[in-house]
């Protein structure tokens, strides 16, 4: 892993009143009191943003959104713009998650207006990529994160994606219970590693966070991380639970 610290990062999707989120993250923030090796961050739905934010301040745990509009600001009923999201507390936003790709539209010219309107408000990107069961079926993996990596930061200098977190989620293994092994996912880590080093040289690509998402649990986060590209997780269920939650970011 080098000098890369890993980051556990939970994703709790549209799960989570605003009570239930903040005493979600009051106990979370207790847990992971002990993580010393890993940058843990939460990612509640917008409307506990904020109140979580409160939850959180003295302590470590890092506050992403799930999404955001690119445009500054405007006419877009139910979008929430980057300086909206500074401004309730948020550091980091998830972007071109699947289930956005899938369910709501998102393309990879989306995926990289966003990435750009995160760059320039100080928000860190979580850039999700990754393929389907039909891709990997096909021997189209590559070929399918190639075109989301170069599309997805297309017009990027070195300087603007010099905070970037990539995260690798295999669609096939999101919510399926299916996870890739640690070997299938350090050789998509390790190709990925090597896109970027094309892309933006060597120092750059050794020092970018790649996380890994797709039904990461206790059960293989340890064997995971072993991995020596893989920089950490982004999880979906099992970050809702704090107890789960913290023993994974403590890779046990």
């Amino acid at each position: 892993m080098g000098n890369r610290r890993p980051l556990i990062a939970g994703n709790w999707k549209m799960f989570k009143t605003s009570e239930e989120a903040a005493a979600t993250a009051k106990e979370i923030v207790r847990l992971v009191l002990d993580v010393k090796n890993a940058d843990v961050l939460i990612s509640p739905p917008f409307t506990s943003i904020s109140l979580v934010r409160e939850i959180i301040r003295e302590s470590s745990v890092l506050l992403a959104a799930q999404n955001l509009h690119w445009e500054k600001e405007g006419a877009f009923t139910g979008e929430i713009s980057p300086a909206m999201l500074v401004s309730a507390g948020c550091t980091h936003v998830i972007i071109g998650h699947s289930e956005r790709r899938a369910y709501f539209g998102e393309t990879d010219e989306t995926v990289n207006k966003k990435i750009n309107a995160a760059i320039l408000n100080n928000l860190i990107p979580i850039f999700c990529v990754g393929e389907s069961d039909e891709d990997r079926e096909l021997n189209k993996t590559f070929s399918v994160l190639d075109k989301q990596v170069e599309n997805g930061l297309k017009g990027l200098a070195l300087t603007d994606a010099a905070d970037i977190v990539l995260a690798y989620e295999p669609v096939w293994a999101i919510g399926t219970g299916k996870t890739a092994t640690g070997d299938q996912a350090q050789e998509v880590h390790a190709y990925l590693r090597g896109l970027l080093e094309k892309k933006y040289g060597t120092s750059f690509a050794d020092s970018l966070r790649i996380l890994y998402g797709g039904s990461v649990k206790l059960n293989n986060i340890a064997s995971l991380m072993e991995m020596p590209d893989i920089d950490g997780a982004l999880i979906g269920g099992a970050s809702l639970d704090p107890v789960t939650f913290s023993k994974i970011a403590s890779f046990k």
